[in-house]
């Protein structure tokens, strides 16, 4: 029997063409992605060129204009009263020296307060407030002279108690009445100015005594002397009573200048005794009503400095100058006073500026329980500048912050003004503006610089120089987007 030759496999060889045709065709796919990522991230050197090259540059102008130009200064104020004084009580004499407390406080802190009004007791004593411009700096006793003297009987006049014949200036027996009478008024008695119970004027008073007692018994002696050398002379005896009665009357005018002596000496002991006006019971201000800015005492609180702040007077701005700004602001110059709360505005005008820097302190140390506190803030820094209104503020705006606008500087009628930053200073130090014709051309017309203000600046055409309202010039380049693809 024949036998047949095996047939082959046939299945697996096909498998295997066929998977190295499906390897091949994914490699080619592959390659293909790989090619076209490749393609984007790979760029020729032109083409990066092109890419990164910065965007067009596209000019800023802005018009020329003819217009007032004012130069102008913005800061920051407080409202606060012409006068401001710290109340710091200084009692003395007697325990109460020891250790001085508040025993009674009758005012507010945002309160008023009329003339002869008192404002609080320490140690059982007042401290009032009279009115007046100059500062109290001493004890005013019996038989002072001074403006300060004249001060205090004004306002002793002013308040009903009159001062007598006393001259002004001079602390007489007609001020130490009205002193007394204010004083009563008060519901206190005022402190002697001799401590000593009275002690001088009745030593004096009794000298006067004593030499009167004398003055009598020298006249009746010398009285006695004369009788009998009258009698001595109807009788004819040869005496010697004349010398006695000669030694009788020198005895009489010594007596009588001893009188004259004590007379003059009680006469000062009154003069020098009597009410006094302390210096630390009565604070001076310059007009009423005054207002309680601040009491930072209570009722039992012991006395170590100020306790309370009051203030009178014309109500001014107070603000503070910065270095770059002093220069530009004096005396005389006007400001506007915006109160932002309310909108209105009040003119003003500049009345001092200060010549040395208000460096201010932090405010801060140690707590109520003895702790270290944190520091505060510290006080602004600068040149202080007071501001004076050209009429009075509403009194609602003491304490307040308002906004000042200072006119530094003005041009002199229209004048062309230009933005600051249209102005460019070239290598030879000349200040330039560069004008835009309607075609986009340019050219530069040399200037010089005026007043400045509001981000403007006044500039005038030198060199022969074209420069006319409504021209553009250029303040500056803008950037746009662009490029290459």
């Amino acid at each position: 029997m024949d036998q047949q030759p095996e047939a082959e496999p046939t299945t697996p060889v096909r498998m295997t063409r066929r998977r190295w045709v499906a390897a091949v065709a994914a490699g080619s796919t592959l390659l293909a992605a790989a090619g076209f990522a490749a393609s984007q991230v790979i760029k020729s050197p032109a083409q990066a060129a092109a890419d990164t090259k910065p965007p067009a540059a596209d000019v800023l102008t802005a018009p020329v204009e003819r217009r007032v130009l004012k130069e102008t200064v913005v800061l920051r104020g407080t409202v606060a009263a012409g006068q401001s004084v710290t109340v710091t009580p200084a009692v003395g004499g007697g325990e109460s020296a020891a250790e001085p407390v508040v025993t009674k406080l009758p005012v507010n802190a945002g309160g008023t307060v009329r003339a002869g009004q008192l404002l609080l007791e320490v140690s059982g004593r007042p401290v009032f407030v009279l009115k007046g411009e100059l500062p109290v700096y001493r004890d005013l006793k019996p038989g002072a002279k001074g403006d300060d003297v004249a001060q205090v009987q004004q306002a002793l006049r002013d308040l009903g108690h009159g001062t007598g014949n006393d001259v002004s200036g001079t602390f007489g027996a007609g001020t130490k009445a009205a002193l007394q009478a204010f004083y009563a008024g008060l519901g206190y008695d005022p402190r002697p100015a001799v401590d000593d119970d009275g002690e001088a004027v009745e030593a004096a008073e009794q000298g006067v005594r004593a030499a009167e007692r004398a003055l009598e018994q020298a006249q009746s002696a010398a009285e006695t002397a004369e009788e009998g050398q009258e009698q001595d002379g109807e009788d004819g005896e040869d005496t010697t009573g004349g010398a006695g009665n000669a030694e009788a009357e020198r005895t009489v005018e010594w007596a009588q200048e001893d009188l004259q002596t004590a007379r003059q000496a009680l006469t000062e002991a009154q003069a020098a005794a009597g009410p006094m006006l302390p210096a630390g019971e009565v604070v001076f201000l310059p007009g009423f009503p005054a207002r309680v800015d601040s009491v930072s005492a209570t009722i039992g609180a012991r006395v170590t400095g100020g306790v309370m702040t009051v203030s009178a007077g014309k109500l001014v701005v107070r603000g503070y100058l910065q270095e770059r700004q002093k220069g530009l602001v004096r005396a005389g110059q006007r400001v506007e006073i915006l109160a932002e709360r309310s909108g209105t505005t009040v003119p003003g005008e500049v009345r001092s500026v200060a010549k040395t820097l208000d460096a201010g302190q932090e405010q801060g140390g140690t707590s109520a329980n003895g702790t270290d506190g944190e520091r505060a803030p510290a006080a602004p820094q600068g040149y202080p500048v007071v501001v004076e209104p050209g009429k009075p503020l509403d009194p609602a705006l003491a304490g307040q912050e308002v906004r000042l606008t200072v006119e530094a500087g003005s041009t002199a009628g229209k004048a062309l003004v230009v933005p600051v930053t249209a102005v460019s200073v070239g290598s030879d130090g000349k200040s330039v503006v560069t004008v835009v014709a309607a075609g986009g051309t340019q050219r530069r017309v040399p200037v010089r610089a005026g007043t400045q203000g509001d981000g403007y600046v006044e500039v005038v055409p030198v060199g022969g120089g074209r420069l006319e309202s409504g021209a553009l010039v250029v303040t500056g380049i803008r950037q746009t987007s662009g490029g290459g693809a």
